[in-house]
């Protein structure tokens, strides 16, 4: 045990932990800032939808499927002279979220479009024949009903971006992922990159229970 947190203390794991968090964290809210309503149009300008709206739901569609056929390395790549304007810089957590950010918005849009599809039809034209404009449906209805797997949504996204987030160790991205390929990997200290791995596990498993438990409270005051 003893010699497990000397290695973690050397090779900085605590940091790197932190810093996972932070990329995350800020990719994730950027994510859903910008993939919420992006989901939200997509359903709304549908031909079913509430206002339908054919050459806006096809650039909406298109572009959500642009990016999510686009591999997270491959993307990170393309991104970097945009990561530079923004950031300054390519390299370190900071920079990461710039790709972080781009390549769960979309996956965001898709959790949002399925979250809101799922809700009882009728719910939706019960509100329509009261009179409810698409505000109102979208906030009061769209919103609310799909808040438990908004959710969910939202566990799903951060452990999908704590994979990336380890990928991006390979380009001095920062975090856990940096660490294993830095310290393990080229070092050939398979150690090192068993504990990153078990850490990486206890964050996904700890994000997994706490929006569970959320959700699952979200749901009881529902009902």
């Amino acid at each position: 045990m003893k010699e497990i947190f000397e290695l973690i203390e050397n090779t900085g794991m605590f940091k790197g932990t932190l810093e996972t968090l932070y990329m995350v964290s800020f990719s994730t809210v950027l994510a859903y800032i910008f993939g919420l309503p992006m989901g939200v149009l997509v359903v709304v300008t549908d031909k079913k939808g509430i206002k339908p709206n054919r050459p806006l739901n096809l650039i909406f569609g298109t572009i959500i499927n642009l990016f999510r056929s686009i591999p997270f390395l491959i993307l990170l790549v393309l991104l970097i002279p945009l990561t530079r304007i923004i950031v300054g810089t390519s390299i370190g957590s900071t920079a990461m979220i710039v790709p972080l950010t781009f390549a769960s918005t979309t996956f965001v849009a898709r959790l949002v479009e399925t979250s809101i599809r799922e809700i009882d039809q009728g719910v939706i034209e019960q509100a329509l024949s009261m009179g409810a404009t698409p505000f109102q449906i979208i906030f009061k209805v769209f919103l609310v009903e799909a808040t438990p797997a908004l959710i969910r949504g939202l566990a799903i996204t951060g452990i999908n971006l704590i994979g990336y987030s380890a990928m991006a160790g390979a380009v001095a991205g920062g975090g856990l992922g940096d660490i294993a390929i830095r310290y393990g990997y080229h070092k050939y200290n398979y150690q090192v990159m068993l504990v990153t791995v078990v850490l990486l596990v206890l964050i996904v498993q700890l994000i997994q229970f706490i929006f569970d438990r959320i959700a699952r409270k979200v749901d009881k005051k529902r009902l």
